[in-house]
C-alpha cells in the first residue's frame, strides 16, 4: 500500500470521530492505533482545525494511547539492545511525562556538564581526587541539589526538569552522577540500597565484571544527595541496622541499569500515588510490567 494511500485512509478514519455510539468509536480509534507515530501529526492537525471539545478529547486520548504503546516499544529495546546506555533508560522514563521530549537536546545538556568535569580531570588523579572534581563541578559550579523542601515530587525524577532546575532526589541526582562518571571512564555504579540510592566506586585496577560481583572491590561509597560525600560501608552497615533490616549482599553491591530504571519507575509510580494521580500510577504499572 503506497503512502499516499494510507495517508488517505488515515484522514478518512479521523474524520470519523465524531462517531456518537462508542463501540463503533473503540473500532475507529484500534484501526487508527495501528498506525502507531505516524498517525500523530494527522490527529494534532485535526485537532486544531475542531471546534468541538468532544472530538478534541478523543483525539488526544487518542495520541496519549499511541504515546504509550510507543514508549513501551521503546523500553522493551532498550532493555534488550541497549542497558548499558543509562541516559536513554532515564530519557524514556521522563518521556511518560513530557512525550514530545528531544533525546537530543537532553543529551547535549549531560555532554556540556561532562566536558566541564573533563576538563578539570587528569590520570594522576586517585580515586578520591576524582570524585572531588566531580562534586565541585556539579555541585559548586553547576548548582545541583537535592530537592529537600519537596523531595517527594514527581518532578525530581524527570531528567529535563533535573537538568532546568538543578533540583532532585537520591536517585535522580544519582542516575545523573553514574552517567557522567561512567562517560568518563570513572567506575561509578549505582547502588539498590533500601529507602536511600548511593553509589560505588568500584576498583578501576580490577576486572570490571568480578569487581561488579564482589562488594568488597567497593573502594568506598558516595551520598549524591549530600554533595558527593565519601563513606564507608561501615555507615551502611548502620543505616541498615537503623531500618532494622535484614542485611543482604545487594545492600553493598552495584546494581545493573535494568534494576535502577526498575527502581526509577516504582519511585515515580509511589510518587503519584500519593499525590492521587491513580490513572497515571495505572499506566506507569503497566510500563515497569515490560522490563
Amino acid at each position: 500500500m503506497s503512502e499516499e494511500i494510507q495517508h488517505t485512509e488515515l484522514n478518512a478514519l479521523i474524520s470519523l470521530l465524531d462517531e456518537p455510539s462508542n463501540p463503533v468509536f473503540d473500532k475507529i480509534k484500534e484501526k487508527i492505533l495501528y498506525y502507531g507515530i505516524e498517525a500523530i501529526p494527522f490527529l494534532e492537525d485535526a485537532w486544531d482545525n475542531s471546534f468541538d471539545n468532544d472530538i478534541q478529547g478523543r483525539i488526544e486520548e487518542i495520541i496519549h494511547s499511541i504515546q504509550l504503546r510507543n514508549l513501551k516499544d521503546e523500553l522493551i529495546n532498550w532493555k534488550e539492545n541497549n542497558p548499558l546506555d543509562l541516559l536513554e533508560g532515564f530519557y524514556l522514563v521522563s518521556k511518560y511525562q513530557y512525550p514530545d521530549l528531544d533525546y537530543n537536546v537532553q543529551k547535549e545538556n549531560v555532554t556540556r556538564i561532562e566536558k566541564d568535569i573533563w576538563l578539570e580531570l587528569n590520570s594522576n588523579l586517585t580515586a578520591l581526587e576524582k570524585v572531588k572534581v566531580i562534586n565541585h563541578v556539579l555541585f559548586d559550579i553547576n548548582r545541583f541539589a537535592g530537592n529537600k523542601t519537596n523531595i517527594e515530587a514527581p518532578q525530581n525524577l524527570f531528567l529535563n526538569n533535573i537538568l532546568e532546575t538543578r533540583k532532585g532526589n537520591h536517585l535522580s541526582l544519582g542516575i545523573l552522577y553514574i552517567i557522567l562518571s561512567q562517560k568518563l571512564g570513572i567506575p561509578i555504579f549505582g547502588v539498590n540500597l533500601p529507602q536511600h540510592f548511593i553509589l560505588a566506586y568500584m576498583d578501576e585496577v580490577r576486572d570490571e565484571k568480578i569487581a561488579l560481583e564482589d562488594e568488597n572491590e567497593v573502594l568506598f561509597y558516595v551520598n549524591p544527595f549530600n554533595k558527593g560525600a565519601v563513606f564507608t560501608q561501615r555507615e551502611i552497615e548502620l543505616f541498615i541496622k537503623h531500618l532494622k533490616l535484614k542485611p543482604n549482599a545487594s545492600f553493598y553491591k552495584p546494581c545493573d541499569n535494568i534494576d535502577i530504571i526498575q527502581r526509577l519507575l516504582k519511585n515515580v509510580i509511589a510518587s503519584y500515588t500519593k499525590i492521587g494521580y491513580l490513572e497515571k500510577v495505572e499506566e506507569l504499572e503497566d510500563i515497569l510490567g515490560v522490563l
